[in-house]
Parts: structure tokens; sequence; C-alpha cells
């Protein structure tokens, strides 16, 4: 069974492989506290990843290569994700008395109830969760499938680039990890603490609504930080490369802030609002603490005050990376602006230490 919660691993490098970039973070701990070694962000070639899935996995593999020259990072062990849309988790009952083996074994022989694609398309996974709440004689195990293909374009990608694949994670649980960094940054304490994150990224926005630090809620949707990028080209004439650096590195035209950021922003805030709509609409809570902006988008300037105003909501930028320490050779101006969109692969990066 192909790890989609692989055991304990010594030493990987978080890649977080999204549409536009690649994102690469390693980390060491002394006590507990972290320390940044590593980091490095690299773009991809147009249309390498489509919606999460690798699309070329050689134009992936050389940005995989340039990034780890880039980063300089030591170790070439990697731990990577699957988008929560490309797993089917389900939470089964089983024999608390059975090893890990024989518990394999069952699972393998009744995955085909819970699963709708034969099975040897499937990379499959468990994790035992614990005793069940209503009968102590047996545990709830979480079984975790995806199709073996999304699993072998990112081993692929990573092999081109010298590294092996040591953990294949979901996105949804490397946020989870995350967030335990972030929880004591929020100001809130006490039970039912339930925070939205919202990571928007180029193309694709993300909605993770936590209780208690575990995921209650999960929903993608086409709409990121690209629109703003097109914008940029349309109306001032650049090549979209040009209007993705003028966006982070500013120089634009006087009429920019009016004319194209601030109705950015404005869509950005429309887009999170109808996101918690739905999340209010399945009836599992009717508000939220507090929201973290994740993600590239996350950094644009104003944002958060933006998204406060208008939903009348506590809301925070994101940034797992507040009280680490960081290796000399570490940009941390750099760093802290490209901490938003490092909440994945800072996730990956902490099972070094599982």
């Amino acid at each position: 069974m192909p790890g989609l919660f692989s055991k304990k691993a010594n030493a990987v490098l978080g890649v977080d492989i999204s549409s536009t970039s690649v994102k690469l973070l390693e980390l060491s701990r002394s006590g507990n506290r972290y320390k940044v070694e590593a980091y490095a962000v690299e773009p991809l070639p147009a249309n390498a990843v489509v919606e999460k899935n690798i699309v070329e996995v050689e134009g992936v593999g050389l940005a995989l290569a340039r990034v780890l020259g880039k980063s300089r990072a030591s170790a070439r062990q990697a731990a990577v994700a699957v988008a929560g849309s490309a797993v089917i988790t389900k939470l089964v009952e089983m024999d608390a008395g059975l090893s890990d083996e024989e518990l394999e074994t069952q699972l393998k022989l009744e995955a085909d109830q819970y699963i709708p694609y034969p099975l040897e398309e499937v990379a499959i996974d468990f994790e035992v969760q614990g005793p069940a709440p209503r009968n102590p004689e047996r545990v709830e195990v979480l079984l975790a499938a995806c199709r073996k293909e999304n699993v072998e374009a990112r081993e692929a990608a990573l092999s081109l680039a010298g590294l092996s694949t040591r953990v294949v994670d979901v996105e949804a649980y490397a946020l989870e990890r995350t967030y335990d960094l972030l929880a004591p940054q929020l100001g809130k304490r006490g039970e039912n603490l339930a925070v939205a994150v919202v990571d928007i990224g180029a193309t694709m926005t993300t909605l993770s609504v936590l209780l208690n630090g575990r995921t209650l809620y999960t929903r993608e949707q086409l709409f990121g930080g690209r629109q703003l990028t097109e914008e940029i080209q349309r109306r001032y004439g650049l090549t979209l490369e040009e209007a993705g650096l003028a966006k982070r590195q500013g120089g634009l035209p006087e009429d920019y802030e009016r004319e194209v950021l601030q109705p950015f922003r404005e869509a950005v805030v429309q887009q999170v609002s109808r996101s918690l709509q739905f999340f209010f609409a399945s009836g599992q809570l009717h508000e939220v603490d507090c929201i973290l902006l994740a993600g590239g988008t996350a950094s644009i300037p104003g944002l958060a005050r933006l998204i406060e105003e208008k939903l009348g909501t506590t809301t925070r930028v994101a940034n797992p990376f507040t009280d680490m320490t960081l290796n000399s050779r570490i940009n941390a101006a750099a760093l802290a602006a490209d901490a938003p969109a490092l909440m994945i692969a800072c996730g990956l990066a902490m099972r070094s230490f599982d």
C-alpha cells in the first residue's frame, strides 16, 4: 500500500507542487523550536500543472531541479502531497486486535465497497484513529485512496530532480500540521475554535474549515491570483511574465491601485464570502472565529483588512515561520513575503518529526 500517510521519515524536504510554481522547504528542530534551513520558490512552465494535476512531468522535474539548486537544501528525500479532491477518504470500523498486516489484508478485501475505481488503478493507505466511540472492541480506521497516476506523476517529477519520494501526503493533512504552529498566534483560547483557512493560489481557491485544529470541511473553486495578473497584462499591454513581475515588484501606473487592484480585492472578498456561505449552508457551523489567508494572493496589501471590514470576522495573513529561527543564508524579508504560500510545504517538511 503506497503511503498516503507514510510513517516516520527523517529529514524530508517539503515539496509543494502547485499550478504555477514549486515550493521547497527544509526544517530542523531543536527541542520544540523549529529552524528554517533552506527554502526556495520556482515558477513552473505554463500549463505544466492544470488544476493540481501534473500534465508535463519533465517540465515539473526541471523546475524541481532548479528549486533544489537554488535552495541549497541538504536532504534528498521529499514529502509531497496530492490535492484533497483527488483523494477518497472513508472512516471504517475494524476489530481492535488486528495487527497492521491483518488490517491491510482485510482493507484490501473490503476496499472495493468504498472506492469507485478498479483497485489496480488505486494507491491505498490507512491510519488507525483510535477506539470506536460506541464499541471499545473495535477501532476507527481512516482509509485513503488516490489514483496511482496522481502519485506516480509526482514521484517521477521528483526523481528527475534527483529526489526520492519518502512521503505522499494529502494537502488537507499538511495544512492541519502547519495550523498547529499558527493556532497560538490567533490569540483565542478554549474549546470549539473554528478557523477558516482560505488558500488563494494562482488558479484555485481552497476553503478549509478547521474545528479545534481538525479539518471539518474543504471546498475548492476556480478563482485565483492569475485573474489579477491577466488584468494587468490586458490593461497595460504586458506579457504574462512581465505582468506577474510587476504585480510582485510594483512600478505600475498611478491608476493601478484604483482601477485594477481594488476591484480585484473586492472580487476576493466576494469569493471568500460565497465560500463561507456554502459552508454555513451545510449546517455544521453558523460562524467561524477567525479567517486565515494563505496562498500567494494572501500577501496583497490591504486584503486581510478589507475582508475583516466587509465580513466582520477577524482576518489574519498566515505566517508559520513567526516563531522559527532562520539559517543565516535565508533572506528573512523574502521568506516573510512568501510565507502564506508555504503553508503546505511547511506541513510536509514537518513530516521529518512525526
